[in-house]
């Protein structure tokens, strides 16, 4: 007995200096290797902190693109889906809601065109990207809202697409931050 007690003693030593120490310095050291040097990737515009690359915000005016919707009302701080199953009625009548919204401002589009990603909330509630078909709907509303070309907002969504990693995971992708500005560079 007393041999288990010592070499379970030993072992959550090592896991204690492994997991508390090493892991932890390894893991601050690594982010600091990555953009933004662990801080995120901030996006700024003419010198001013505007958003960061990897956190979804919301944008409501019919000029701009609108990104995923928030369970967590875009809030980094509180982190998380809405915990709501496809049959809970709250949340059925929520995705209608946002279906009507998109359709409401989207007038040239059906029903069946609009990507579940419009609709639902990521697992984080943060997600800044969008689906291509996200973008490529709303490209007619953005336009008219902007008085531009519909071809030059077409080649800005294409422009900030991103394509799948070597070209095999995961879907293309819109960042909608960097797409809005963009927009707003033209």
């Amino acid at each position: 007995m007393k041999k288990y007690i010592i070499q379970s003693i030993r072992l959550t030593l090592v896991l204690l200096v492994l997991l508390c120490v090493i892991y932890p310095v390894t893991v601050a050291f690594i982010s600091k290797m990555s953009k933004g040097n662990g801080g995120g990737e901030k996006v700024t515009k003419n010198g001013k902190t505007v958003g960061y690359a990897l956190l979804g915000q919301s944008f409501t005016k019919p000029q701009y693109f609108w990104g995923r919707p928030s369970a967590v009302a875009y809030n980094a701080a509180g982190s998380a889906g809405s915990n709501k199953g496809p049959s809970n009625p709250d949340y059925l009548k929520e995705v209608q809601s946002r279906i009507d919204t998109l359709l409401k401002y989207n007038p040239g589009i059906k029903k069946s065109d609009i990507p579940a990603d419009m609709v639902t909330a990521s697992g984080s509630g943060l997600d800044p990207n969008i689906s291509e078909q996200g973008a490529a709907i709303q490209i007619d509303r953005v336009a008219a809202a902007r008085k531009i070309d519909v071809k030059k907002v077409k080649e800005l969504v294409a422009m900030n697409t991103l394509k799948p990693f070597m070209g095999l995971f995961g879907p293309s992708s819109v960042n909608v931050l960097k797409l809005n500005l963009a927009l707003d560079a033209l």
